[in-house]
C-alpha cells in the first residue's frame, strides 16, 4: 500500500487488490491487471491521459470517501498538479510492487520504465523549450519571416 497526501491534507492510500482492480474494471472498464493490452496499452494511457489516471486513482479510492466524509466531487476538487502528481507516483508504485509480489517482474518492469520514460520526456521537451530563442523568433515575425522555415521547406 502507497500512501500521498492530497491539497486539503488528506493521507490517501493506494492498495492494489484482485478487490480494488475488480472494482476499477467494473467502473471503468480498465482492465489493471493487463497494463500492456489494447491497441495503445494501458500503460501508455495513464501516462498520457491525466484525466484517466485521475478517474482510475478516484475509483482505487472510493472506499475511503465514507472514513474522510467526502465526496468524488470533494476528492477531484482536492487534487491539485502537486496531488496527482504524488498520487500518480503512489500508484506506479504500488502497481510495480503488485506485480512484483504476483510474479510478474516484466510487468512491474514496464511500469518502472513507464515513469522512467514519462520523466525523459518531461526532460527533453524541458531542453527543447530552453533552447528556444525568443528574441530570433521576435525579430523574424517582426521582419515578416516565420520562424523555423527555411528556404528548402518554402521550395527555393
Amino acid at each position: 500500500m502507497k500512501t500521498f497526501t492530497d491539497a486539503a491534507g488528506r493521507t490517501w492510500t493506494i492498495a492494489l487488490t484482485l478487490g480494488t482492480a475488480m472494482t476499477v474494471k467494473g467502473k471503468l472498464d480498465i482492465d489493471l491487471l493487463q497494463p500492456e493490452a489494447g491497441e495503445v496499452p494501458l500503460l501508455t494511457r495513464l501516462g498520457t491521459d491525466e484525466l484517466l489516471l485521475g478517474e482510475v486513482i478516484c475509483a482505487l479510492l472510493e472506499g475511503q470517501f465514507q472514513t474522510h466524509k467526502v465526496t468524488a466531487d470533494d476528492v477531484r476538487t482536492s487534487f491539485d498538479g502537486r496531488t496527482l502528481l504524488a498520487a500518480q507516483k503512489a500508484f506506479y508504485d504500488e502497481l510495480i510492487d503488485f506485480f512484483q509480489s504476483r510474479g510478474r517482474t516484466d510487468r512491474a518492469r514496464a511500469i518502472a520504465k513507464q515513469m522512467a520514460l514519462i520523466e525523459a520526456a518531461v526532460m527533453a521537451m524541458e531542453m527543447r523549450i530552453d533552447a528556444l530563442d525568443i528574441d530570433a523568433t521576435i525579430r523574424g515575425a517582426m521582419s515578416g519571416a516565420s520562424p523555423g522555415l527555411s528556404a528548402s521547406t518554402l521550395g527555393h
